[in-house]
């Protein structure tokens, strides 16, 4: 893993020049391991700086290929991401590609911490991941799922500065007013960022969290 992100290690590098488990797929051969290439292509350079640009903590990941048909690919790894008045922390991420920990970034800054500010009077502390990258297919299909190339993360549970802690499972039908609204609130800000947005309301194995994946190109989500 390469060392945690700062601005100078930027400069050095020339930067500024379906969900529930499935079918784990096995590697037949050793994980083949690269040197750090989200920083050798133009995208990549340009990904790193806009999220440094957004105050990200972040480390840069290699380039890794662990199974048949899955790959961590221009990842990294996320410890914290900036809000309107400080910091807020993400937990238990792994790899997660440049581009969706970019869009994933912008929507905890402008969706989940504006939305708790506004609906439940307290910006937040932390978000709880219940992981990103993981080499398996979508439940009950031969399809790999986008945590297969580490381009999906899941999100179980918001925790406020007052030391509210909000999660999917218990609040989506189960929280206060306020709480319901502003997990919905969270969702809906999250299909104008992410191309795939799935919620408790999708299926029972979406009870427990809310499925972001990939990066919306400008075109009309699927968010349920």
């Amino acid at each position: 893993m390469a060392a945690p992100r700062t601005i100078s290690v930027l400069l050095a590098v020339g930067l500024l020049a379906g969900c529930a488990d499935g079918g784990v797929r096995q590697a037949d051969t050793p994980p083949r391991t690269t040197s750090v290439p989200v920083a050798e292509t133009p995208e990549g350079r340009q990904c790193l700086v806009g999220l440094t640009g957004a105050n990200a903590r972040f480390s840069m990941l290699p380039d890794r290929y662990p199974a048949p048909g899955c790959s961590n690919v221009n990842t990294v790894q996320i410890s914290s991401l900036a809000s309107d008045s400080g910091t807020v922390m993400v937990g238990n991420i792994g790899a997660l590609t440049c581009s969706v920990s970019t869009a994933f970034a912008g929507w905890v800054r402008f969706g989940a911490d504006r939305a708790a500010r506004e609906l439940l009077g307290s910006p937040l502390r932390s978000v709880e991941t219940m992981g990103s990258y993981n080499c398996r297919n979508v439940a009950g299909t031969s399809r790999l799922s986008a945590h297969g190339t580490a381009a999906a993360v899941d999100i179980g549970a918001f925790v406020l500065q007052d030391g509210r802690r909000i999660t999917v499972l218990a609040g989506w039908n189960g929280g206060s007013p306020a709480e319901q609204e502003f997990l919905r609130t969270v969702q809906r800000s999250a299909c104008r960022r992410f191309s795939t947005v799935l919620s408790p309301e999708y299926n029972a194995a979406h009870r427990d969290h809310l499925h972001l994946e990939g990066v919306s190109g400008g075109g009309r989500a699927f968010c349920r």
